[in-house]
């Protein structure tokens, strides 16, 4: 796969994490060479040119939280590594999955549960715990005490018990997912993988913050100088839990993921709130699609309903509207949290994450000004429902560069099943270490 020898992106405004400045951005060899005013490189022949006049140029997204082809729950999501790779992502992968369909760049955290074969930590820029049960909290406190990298770690916990007593009392629906999953014990899972993250000074980034507790206990960590990230999910700023109890069983079901959404309709707000004062660090999604038949499988049992639900191409649209068309965050917010944070965090910076000179030419061209209107009949995912269906979004992107080649522009794409490439990342992030080194020398 070729990357265009040279791009011009003209008259836009080029936004980063630290700050916004009128510039065009030259792109040769998949690889930013200059970025100012007025540039006009030599020779005109061979250049394409991008027309970014009263825009925003900004670095690519990086989804740090799918599931692409993920076998779960007796059936396989949706999204394949084809579809779920027209945008740049993370995906969370378990040792022996396949990429070979990606269409952009793409790395990976390994999974890290019990009868998975074990990775030498030189070899992992960070790992993915879980605190679903109480063996798998087990699980991660002896896997932190181990030389490895950032940890990241999904947090939730369902009452057996109060499951038991839902079905004996005949709810067998969506809604009781929800109320077998408790937002205070969610909390105390997320207090304990900070202590014992803490204890052993490993970083820690908690995937998939959806309560209002579980933001408390990541806030009330940082402002204590600890070494913690919370990633909140783009439907859990976007929309809330009280669409378990919709009357259409299919449309509450879509919506079954663990943890659940937030049945408090402020929890959303709430969320963005502590996004954009820092407290909370970088959005993914956990985007893991499952139609309607596939969710029918627990169509008598909500235990049996696969978990999972959309995300990865309105990630970025829903941040914009919730974000920064509300006012909560700044177009350099926005950046951070979509891109920079996440490329820091996963040691992917300044390479991506940053529109400089020496940087991946990994570049949306997005348009503040312009609106578009979620919905499944529009979407370019696998999957026959969406739940952002009918959400009107200010921020639209109008163009997004590969690595120097332009795959989408105007509503068209122009990626292949194949040309992604891997990121290899170094262990170590200096963004995150530097912080544990010092703590180190302080205690």
């Amino acid at each position: 796969w070729a990357a265009p020898q040279r791009l011009l992106i003209k008259g836009g405004r080029v936004v980063n994490d630290d700050q916004s400045v009128e510039a065009d951005v030259y792109v040769e060899e998949g690889v930013v060479q200059e970025v100012g005013p007025n540039l006009n490189p030599k020779p005109p022949s061979g250049l394409t040119v991008l027309d970014a006049t009263n825009k925003l140029v900004i670095p690519g997204g990086i989804d740090t939280h799918t599931h692409l082809q993920f076998p779960f729950m007796g059936t396989t999501s949706k999204d394949d590594f084809y579809t779920g790779t027209k945008v740049g992502v993370c995906d969370h992968i378990c040792p022996s999955s396949s990429k070979g369909n990606c269409a952009v760049s793409w790395f990976s955290h390994c999974n890290k549960q019990s009868g998975y074969p074990k990775v030498p930590a030189c070899y992992l820029g960070s790992f993915k715990g879980f605190a679903c049960c109480q063996k798998q909290m087990v699980l991660l406190q002896l896997e932190l005490y181990l030389p490895y990298n950032t940890c990241t770690c999904k947090v939730y916990l369902a009452d057996k018990e109060s499951i038991k007593k839902l079905l004996a009392m005949g709810i067998t629906g969506p809604e009781g997912h929800a109320l077998s999953h408790n937002e205070d014990v969610e909390a105390e899972a997320t207090h304990r993988a900070i202590a014992i993250a803490n204890t052993v000074n490993c970083p820690l980034y908690v995937v998939h913050v959806m309560s209002k507790s579980s933001a408390r206990m990541i806030t009330n960590a940082r402002n204590e100088g600890k070494v913690v990230y919370g990633e909140p999910i783009a439907a859990g700023l976007g929309i809330d839990g009280t669409n378990y109890w919709n009357e259409d069983w299919a449309h509450a079901a879509a919506h079954v993921m663990s943890p659940p959404l937030s049945p408090d309709p402020s929890t959303p707000d709430f969320l963005m709130n502590l996004l954009a004062n820092d407290d909370l660090s970088v959005v993914g999604t956990d985007n893991c699609t499952f139609d309607t038949c596939q969710k029918a499988l627990g169509k008598d049992d909500f235990t049996k309903i696969p978990n999972g639900l959309n995300g990865l191409e309105d990630r970025m649209s829903v941040v914009w509207e919730k974000g920064v068309y509300s006012g909560k965050m700044d177009e350099n917010r926005f950046v951070a949290v979509t891109s920079t944070n996440a490329a820091k965090i996963f040691n992917l910076y300044p390479k991506k994450g940053r529109i400089a000179v020496g940087s991946d030419a990994d570049i949306v061209i997005w348009d503040p000004e312009a609106t578009r209107t979620i919905s499944a009949k529009t979407h370019h995912q696998a999957n026959n429902f969406n739940v952002f269906e009918g959400m009107v979004c200010h921020g639209v992107p109008v163009a997004t560069i590969s690595r120097g080649k332009v795959v989408y522009h105007d509503g068209v794409f122009n990626v292949t099943a194949g040309q992604g490439k891997y990121v290899s990342r170094p262990p170590f992030p200096p963004y995150v270490y530097e912080r544990v080194k010092q703590r180190e020398e302080v205690n």
